[in-house]
């Protein structure tokens, strides 16, 4: 169980740590190519969710976020010794708790890979988490499905 602690704080220390770097390095609402016509790094602010929806609504948020934590830890406390769910929803705890940190300190969450091919929200680390989670949690659920 302790590894899945680790990865939870590993996600949430890196996405901290790129999105420090970000702030202090890139000036807002900017973009510069990293990897050409493919990657951009930006610095924005997501006063919102996902796609901009609940857009200025913080407390909302937060209720949100505090519900979704709940949900996860007990799914987590119920679903520990199926490693993959258990890697599933540590992936989405990481990412649900690197957002909300910066919604409590700062008020918006900040945002900086830009897919330059496509035109797609711009994102951080923490959301590649939890899509990364959401994607293991639903692998696991099929596989569970095949298995009856």
């Amino acid at each position: 169980m302790v590894i899945y602690f680790l990865l939870i704080g590993a996600i949430i220390l890196l996405d901290q740590l790129v999105k420090f770097y970000v702030v202090h390095n890139v000036p807002l609402d900017t973009s510069y190519d990293f990897i050409h016509h493919v990657l951009g790094i930006a610095h924005i602010r997501n006063y919102g969710a996902a796609w901009n929806i609940f857009t200025g609504q913080r407390w909302l948020l937060y209720i949100i976020t505090i519900i979704a934590l709940g949900v996860l830890g007990y799914l987590f406390k119920k679903m520990w010794t199926n490693w993959m769910y258990a890697l599933g929803i540590s992936f989405i705890i990481g990412g649900t708790i690197g957002n909300f940190i910066d919604r409590i300190r700062l008020g918006y969450v900040v945002d900086m890979f830009q897919l330059l091919f496509i035109n797609f929200p711009i994102f951080n680390v923490a959301d590649i988490a939890l899509n990364i989670g959401v994607v293991i949690f639903i692998i696991a659920l099929l596989r569970d499905d095949n298995n009856d």
